[in-house]
C-alpha cells in the first residue's frame, strides 16, 4: 500500500484544533475551529475530502487523533450513509500507541512494538492507500523515517497566530516534488508532494 498523509493547515502552518473550539486545547490553544467554516461552505472541497476517504484501504492514526475520530465518526448512528464515516467504521484502522490497550472502535489494531517494522509490513501489503489523517506527531515521525510516499497538504486562507504546527522550528530537512495542485472556491489550496530526499543548498 502507498502511505499518504492528509493534513489541514493554516497559512502559518498550524494544524491544531481545526474542527472545533474544544477539539484540542493543549498548550492553552484558544483558536480552535478555524477550518470548519471554510470547509462546510465549500461543496467542491467537501466532495474532494469525501473522495480521499473513500479510496482508503486502511487508516493509520496517532492516539490523540484516533480518540477524536472514534468519539465523533465512530459514534455516528448511521455511519454507512456518510462518505467519511463509512470507510472509517468499516475499514482496518491501526493506531501507533504504547499506552492504548483496549480500543473499542471496531476493526482497530494497536501498533505498540517496533513501529517502523509494523508500518513497513503494512505498506508491503497489496492495496491502494494506507492513509494518515491529522496525527501530527506521527506524521512528522513517518516523514523523518522515510515512510511517507505522498503528502496531501490543504492550506486554509487564515493565520491563527498560535498552536501546534505541522513542522516544528527544528527538525529534519526534506526536498519535496510537487506532483499536483488545486485551488478550491473558498480559497483553500491543495498541494500534493512526494518526498525527494535531502534538499540542495546553495554554496
Amino acid at each position: 500500500m502507498k502511505l499518504t498523509t492528509t493534513t489541514h493547515v493554516t497559512v502559518d502552518g498550524v494544524m491544531q484544533g481545526l474542527g472545533g473550539r474544544d477539539e484540542d486545547r493543549r498548550g492553552g490553544f484558544e483558536r480552535g475551529g478555524w477550518a470548519l467554516p471554510l470547509f462546510v461552505a465549500d461543496a467542491e472541497l467537501t466532495t474532494f475530502i469525501n473522495e480521499v476517504y473513500e479510496r482508503a484501504d486502511a487508516f493509520l492514526f496517532g492516539r490523540r487523533t484516533y480518540e477524536i475520530f472514534a468519539g465523533s465518526w465512530g459514534a455516528m448512528p448511521d455511519p454507512d450513509a456518510e462518505p467519511i464515516a463509512g470507510p472509517l467504521n468499516t475499514r482496518p484502522k491501526y493506531v501507533a500507541s504504547a499506552t492504548l490497550t483496549d480500543p473499542e472502535w471496531a476493526h482497530t489494531t494497536v501498533l505498540s512494538g517496533d513501529l517502523a517494522t509494523a508500518v513497513a509490513d503494512l505498506k508491503a501489503r497489496a492495496g491502494g492507500e494506507l492513509q494518515v489523517h491529522g496525527s501530527g506527531a506521527l506524521a512528522r515521525w513517518l516523514l523523518a523515517n522515510d515512510l511517507v510516499d505522498e503528502i496531501n497538504l490543504l492550506t486554509y486562507p487564515v493565520v491563527v497566530g498560535q498552536g501546534t504546527r505541522l513542522f516544528p522550528g527544528t527538525g529534519p530537512d526534506s526536498a519535496l516534488d510537487l506532483i499536483g495542485s488545486r485551488a478550491f472556491p473558498n480559497g483553500v489550496t491543495l498541494q500534493v508532494y512526494r518526498p525527494a530526499g535531502r534538499p540542495q543548498y546553495a554554496t
